[in-house]
């Protein structure tokens, strides 16, 4: 299974939309556009398609995890 069918999966898993996925990555610092999303979802024959490297599966991960549980406290 590619970096791009679990980022298919989990968006289609979890109801997001493009713009939810940008807010999720913007959440850790890192940026993405909605064409380089397009890319990632498009399928692997298509002349545009983009493969899903380990940074933006990384980054969006670490974002869902702000954006379900909120921010981590800091320890006192």
């Amino acid at each position: 299974m590619s970096n791009n069918d679990i980022l298919k999966k989990l968006r289609v898993a979890l109801s997001l939309k493009t713009d939810d996925i940008i807010t999720i990555c913007d959440l850790v610092g890192f940026k993405v556009t909605k064409a380089e999303l397009g890319d990632i979802f498009r399928n692997e024959d298509h002349e545009n398609f983009k493969p899903c490297g380990d940074q933006i599966l990384r980054n969006f991960l670490n974002g869902l995890v702000i954006y379900k549980r909120g921010p981590r406290e800091e320890k006192k």
